[in-house]
């Protein structure tokens, strides 16, 4: 299948460009306003799908709204008519077609041209009328707040709402790209973001979201906040996914990485890393070589140990004075072995139990409430432990009591 892209250097044709050229046997011819008459002259005498995306927003002069608009959309189907060809045409227009105003305008009349052009050549058209799109390189401080706000504040710049109550309609980039390519047929059914009307060219885009300018404003700033604060927001809510992942395209390069608090003492460090309400908090450590870390244990609180480098035992002993005997382990004389789950419990003390651990395993270690639990290096070298709780550590409710295993 040859497809033309035409706005191919353009936000969403950029996007498009890129989830096309990974589809098989699709060749993609890109035009851009820029380019020689030639390049579109030769996409519309071969293409058989045209994603139309090519347009102006933001001209020097209200008249070139009809001409880059309107204008360029005729030419496009005067030269299919003159060609006697019959592509489908996904035509990228806007929500304000249906307002009064110069560049709504132009897009209507964009509109109608080309479901003219159906109805003379038989070809099937597809019109999107685009909410705000936002997403990943997408120009800032041009038509796009979204962007704008991602980009500044990224900075540490300044921002300007008109209104903070104001609602805006937004798509995202890569729902708007799978439903072009949904509705071009290069991705079969069912569909899952093109959304064709019954009995008209036009087609909407799922999902949409709505919001005000204050809540867009203050989610992109806790995104910011997330470095210092360590916690992540709720990527089960489908827009804050997709908006975390805008924020993050508008980084600066230089700015990618960042420091985590080190606390240091005589046993090693450890550093706090991401936390949330949702999921608890990941935290990892480096113990120096015959410490032990921990001999504490949690009445609801849960965690994960895994260790990364080094070798460790890590010591259980259940807190419940009556435990019973006879819990399926053989006891003899002074010592208790149990075979299987790689769990060994040797020593004077035959309520402790033992999983020895090694960074080359990648082996994790739930931690059960109920049972104090220590880790001891028992390398040569450094231990580093990857540590995982079920809830975010609260100082006034801690649910962490001292008890040596």
């Amino acid at each position: 299948m040859k497809v033309l892209v035409t706005g191919a250097k353009g936000f969403v044709g950029r996007n498009l460009v890129v989830m096309l050229g990974r589809q098989p046997d699709i060749e993609i011819m890109g035009y851009d306003l820029d380019d020689p008459s030639s390049v579109l002259d030769a996409g519309l005498a071969q293409a058989d799908v045209i994603f139309h995306l090519a347009g102006v927003n933001r001209p020097e002069k209200p008249e070139d709204y009809a001409t880059g608009n309107t204008g360029f959309t005729e030419k496009i189907c005067e030269t299919l008519l003159s060609l006697k060809r019959n592509p489908l045409i996904i035509f990228s227009s806007s929500i304000q077609a249906a307002l009064d105003n110069p560049y709504g305008k132009s897009k209507l009349k964009a509109e109608e041209a080309l479901i003219k052009l159906a109805e003379k050549s038989g070809a099937r058209v597809v019109i999107f009328r685009m909410k705000n799109v936002f997403g990943k390189w997408c120009r800032p401080n041009y038509n796009s707040g979204v962007a704008t706000f991602c980009h500044n504040i990224a900075r540490n710049l300044p921002i300007t709402i008109s209104n903070r109550a104001n609602e805006v309609h937004l798509v995202y980039v890569d729902d708007v790209c799978q439903a072009m390519m949904e509705a071009s047929g290069i991705k079969s059914p069912p569909y899952e973001h093109f959304v064709p009307a019954a009995d008209s060219a036009f087609a909407d885009i799922t999902p949409s979201f709505k919001m005000t300018l204050g809540e867009l404003v203050d989610a992109i700033t806790a995104f910011k906040e997330t470095r210092s604060s360590l916690n992540v927001p709720a990527f089960n809510d489908p827009f804050i996914y997709r908006l975390y992942a805008t924020y993050l395209s508008y980084l600066e390069e230089s700015n990618f990485s960042y420091n985590l608090n080190i606390k240091t003492d005589s046993r090693g460090c450890l550093a706090e890393f991401l936390k949330s309400a949702s999921f608890g908090q990941i935290f990892v450590s480096r113990t120096k070589p015959g410490i032990t870390r921990g001999n504490h244990y949690h009445h609801t609180k849960t965690e994960k140990f895994i260790v990364v480098e080094g070798d460790a035992i890590i010591r259980f002993r259940s807190v419940d004075k009556y435990k019973a005997i006879g819990d399926g382990r053989e006891a003899i004389g002074n010592e208790i072995k149990e075979m299987g789950n790689g769990r060994e419990a040797i020593g004077e003390n035959p309520d402790v139990i033992e999983y020895r651990v090694s960074g080359m395993d990648f082996r994790v270690v739930d931690i059960p409430p109920g049972y104090t639990h220590s880790i001891e290096n028992v390398g040569d070298g450094e231990l580093v432990t990857l540590f995982w709780a079920n809830q975010v550590f609260d100082p006034e409710k801690p649910d962490t009591f001292f008890e040596e295993v």
